[in-house]
């Protein structure tokens, strides 16, 4: 795919900075370009030839295509499963790590999706501590559904079951982890979609 010598200058800045993303100021400096308008153009045609792929709820998460190899591959952000604010969500912190997935591997579209990992003995035998879980984002889940979620300013990984009055968490280690109401601050940020294991 031909390129403006701009853009691939941009495009192999921002696979070098993906675990610390650069602002539109930084990336102007970086390229030498005399405005920040400029640089916000070769973004969007970065996005438009399928090259980048950017979180329109918070524009400096990226995610860049490689297509050097003939496999369209997409470097997804891991996070934590930390502390959250009382309003806050899991991906207003910054990702732990870069990883690269395969663009074949999933169903829906990439920008859709996160990487968490997991932390903790809950919800085995499905998740082990450690384990990298995909995430598809929403707001919303059906019963039964695994769902990555805030409860009580927490990150969690829970099963989701809702009825009229209340939603109940349950883990999938249930002889150790007793279920439990949801708390005033709960939400959902995404649906498990899949399990990634480092166990051999």
């Amino acid at each position: 795919m031909k390129l403006h010598p701009q853009q691939e200058q941009l495009l192999t800045i921002l696979k070098k900075s993906q675990n610390n993303p650069l602002t539109i100021r930084e990336l102007q400096e970086e390229l030498g370009l005399s405005s920040t308008s400029v640089v916000a153009h070769h973004i969007k045609q970065l996005e438009k030839k399928g090259l980048l792929k950017r979180d329109p709820a918070n524009p400096r998460q990226y995610a860049v295509v490689d297509e050097d190899s003939g496999v369209r591959i997409t470097y997804l952000p891991l996070y934590g499963l930390a502390q959250c604010g009382p309003k806050g969500s899991i991906l207003d912190n910054d990702p732990i790590d870069k990883i690269a997935i395969s663009s074949e591997l999933v169903r829906f579209p990439m920008d859709e999706m996160y990487l968490i990992k997991a932390r903790g003995d809950s919800m085995l035998p499905k998740i082990s501590n450690g384990d990298v879980v995909f995430v598809r984002k929403s707001k919303l889940a059906e019963n039964g559904d695994t769902v990555v979620c805030v409860n009580d300013g927490e990150g969690l990984i829970k099963k989701y079951q809702q009825d009229k009055k209340q939603v109940v968490l349950s883990s999938l280690n249930s002889e150790k982890y007793a279920p439990f109401t949801a708390a005033g601050d709960f939400r959902i940020e995404g649906i498990v979609k899949g399990v990634l294991s480092y166990r051999f």
